[in-house]
Parts: C-alpha cells; sequence; structure tokens
C-alpha cells in the first residue's frame, strides 16, 4: 500500500472521527451551564466605552413629534 493510499483511509475514516468529535466538544462548551455569564459579557464588549448605560439613554431621548 503506497502512503496516498494509507493516508486517505486515514483521513476517511479517523479524520471524520475527530472532526465530529471536535464539533462535539466545542457545542458542549458553547451550551454548557455556566458559559451564560460569559457570553453576556462578550455581548456588551462593544458598549464598554460608553459614558451612559443604554437604559439611561433611552430614557432621556424624547419622542420624534409630526
Amino acid at each position: 500500500m503506497d502512503t496516498y493510499s494509507l493516508m486517505r483511509e486515514i483521513a476517511d475514516s479517523w479524520g471524520l472521527l475527530a472532526m465530529v468529535t471536535f464539533f462535539l466538544i466545542v457545542i458542549l462548551m458553547l451550551f454548557r451551564p455556566g458559559a451564560n455569564k460569559m457570553h453576556k459579557d462578550a455581548s456588551q464588549i462593544p458598549f464598554h466605552n460608553d459614558e451612559q448605560p443604554l437604559a439611561d439613554r433611552e430614557s432621556k431621548e424624547q419622542p420624534l413629534e409630526k
């Protein structure tokens, strides 16, 4: 058996298994119960440099008059 055929067989079987395992580990890490705080913190990164919190700005804005 030449090297190409051997590498192709390994990639077809073990490579697929490795990619599926990696995918499942990533999904489990994203949806674990303790990750909620981390995701909320990451979602607020664009607003870290704001002077006022968004809730304060919305309450001070005046509605548009027609």
